[in-house]
């Protein structure tokens, strides 16, 4: 059953912005193993967070750094989710998460399903 879809698109050349003037902005949004990726790759992830957010109903206090976009073996994006998302997750019955992404023209874009 879908318990939540969410969807989200972010300007590359925004985030590289933001990124430039407030440098530690990074360590606010993004977990350990995303950081030292390229721009674009950073914004999907954005999106990816803004995207989990929605599909969970936008409840408030949930922490960037608790939603981290990773790899697959095979190179598949994936969720892994803990703390603030992983606690609403659970209250909304969440047991699986489906991630898409996407670059093109500047923008990067994330959907997520959220599957209880």
């Amino acid at each position: 059953m879908i318990v939540g879809i969410g969807v989200d698109i972010v300007s590359i050349a925004r985030i590289e912005t933001a990124l430039d003037r407030t440098p530690k902005l990074a360590f606010r949004l993004f977990a350990q193993g995303e950081r030292d990726l390229p721009v674009a790759a950073l914004a999907a992830r954005f999106a990816a967070k803004e995207a989990t957010a929605k599909a969970l109903g936008a409840p408030p206090g949930l922490a960037w750094t608790d939603v981290e976009v990773r790899q697959d073996d095979s190179g598949r994006p994936e969720l892994a989710v803990r703390g603030t998302v992983a606690q609403a997750a659970r209250m909304r019955g969440v047991s699986r998460w489906h991630l898409s992404l996407s670059h093109d023209a500047g923008m990067s874009v994330a959907m997520v399903v959220a599957e209880g």
